[in-house]
């Protein structure tokens, strides 16, 4: 039986308040039309469908469309699991319509799919799929994302070192996984599609913690189920997971979200798996959305200048980072995202201001980067490069009265 294998679609995300929803459109359209090239028998898709609880209409819409044509009218199977960022509640609520098409939705763990098209058994966690042209059937382990109050739960009350914490947990999804693998056959494609993080994966900066306690929702790979095909969700960048007992991949993110992604090919995975072999997968490319990019002008605003009249990077979304002696002027600013939209950040570096701020900065860091994590920190996003110019003026006037102060008699 062959597999895709997607995740951490995020619908509804934004870079920095750009609207991505026309580039989610374009690799949604892309899965779907690769789905019938590949002649796929099942798709899954391992968490992060939203990238918030409450995704906008357009987002949904675009979801339940995908699902629709993914299905094909009942001919593939379609398995999908909440993430961290999903309502699992919002996620299964179509789940009396999706049965009819062999979609199999699972919000929260232990959930029980209902049956329909492909989906010919099921219980908490686990689905059975049987398609007409393959001879055999597949099953598969579908284990949702546990949440932190989820996991607290599962844990002692009176828990605190960390060290315990993540034993506890890691132990705590081996006996789940380990549960449900009985349901494993020698005589069945043997799948699992979890949401999770994998000790020893390579994160990126655009996915959000699983867990408030650093580390205590990691998981070792040996605690996976000895799934011939293991499809896992929450990290963005595509790559394989060492030690676990079969074939174990995260398909990574379809866009980049952060610029930590810069350069980053994004892929889904095609895996054929048949009972009692080892499983194969290969990446599979994607070409929809924008690519994210860094700038950085050593030579001030006239390199700028002088790469937009090149063209270079046209359709991609930019970090500019640009040398100067002298601060931007808002009205540079203006005129230099006037001249190209695709400016996400435009950050400037004063040598001569970073210079007099190191000493007062915390680890030598300047004023201008401290302002951005505290800028961060409390709105959710990077500062733009005009922010980031008003409060160096704003600063540079203060520290200019101080000093007239400071040498009145």
């Amino acid at each position: 039986m062959r597999f895709l294998h997607t995740a951490d679609w995020h619908l509804g995300r934004t870079l920095e308040g750009r609207s991505r929803e026309r580039e989610q459109e374009a690799f949604v359209a892309e899965i779907r039309r690769l789905a019938d090239d590949e002649k796929v028998d099942a798709v899954l898709i391992a968490g992060d469908v939203f990238d918030s609880v409450n995704p906008p209409a357009a987002a949904e819409q675009l979801f339940y469309d995908a699902l629709d044509e993914l299905a094909a009218g009942g001919r593939r199977a379609v398995v999908v699991i909440a993430g961290n960022h999903d309502s699992p509640q919002r996620l299964v609520a179509a789940a009396p319509l999706a049965r009819r098409h062999g979609i199999a939705l699972f919000g929260l763990p232990r959930e029980n799919p209902l049956s329909g098209g492909p989906v010919l058994d099921g219980g908490p966690s686990w689905v059975e799929l049987g398609l007409p042209g393959c001879d055999h059937r597949a099953v598969v382990l579908a284990l949702p994302y546990l949440s932190e109050t989820r996991a607290r739960e599962l844990l002692p009350a009176d828990l605190e070192d960390e060290a315990a914490t993540q034993a506890a947990y890691t132990a705590r999804i081996k006996a789940v996984f380990e549960q449900l693998a009985g349901r494993f056959r020698p005589d069945t494609a043997n799948v699992a599609v979890s949401h999770l993080f994998v000790l020893g994966g390579s994160p990126s900066e655009s996915e959000r913690p699983l867990f408030s306690v650093g580390g205590a929702c990691t998981v070792r790979a040996a605690d996976l189920p000895a799934a011939q095909y293991m499809a896992l969700g929450h990290l963005h960048r595509p790559q394989t997971v060492r030690d676990a007992a079969g074939l174990c991949r995260y398909a990574g993110s379809p866009l980049a979200y952060s610029f930590s992604e810069a350069g980053q090919a994004k892929s889904v995975a095609v895996a054929d798996v048949r009972p009692g072999r080892r499983a194969e997968a290969r990446e599979v490319f994607l070409a929809a959305g924008c690519p994210l990019v860094r700038w950085r002008a050593v030579e001030g605003v006239a390199q700028v200048w002088r790469w937009l009249e090149e063209g270079r990077d046209a359709g991609a979304w930019i970090d500019l980072e640009i040398h100067l002696s002298n601060p931007l002027s808002i009205g540079e600013v203006h005129e230099l995202r006037q001249k190209c939209d695709r400016f996400i950040d435009i950050r400037p570096v004063l040598p001569e201001v970073a210079g007099e701020t190191v000493r007062s900065s915390r680890g030598g860091m300047p004023i201008q980067n401290l302002f951005e994590l505290f800028f961060e920190k409390k709105t959710g996003v990077r500062p733009d490069g005009e922010t980031v110019a008003l409060f160096m003026e704003i600063l540079s006037q203060k520290e200019e009265g101080e000093g007239v102060e400071a040498g009145q008699p």
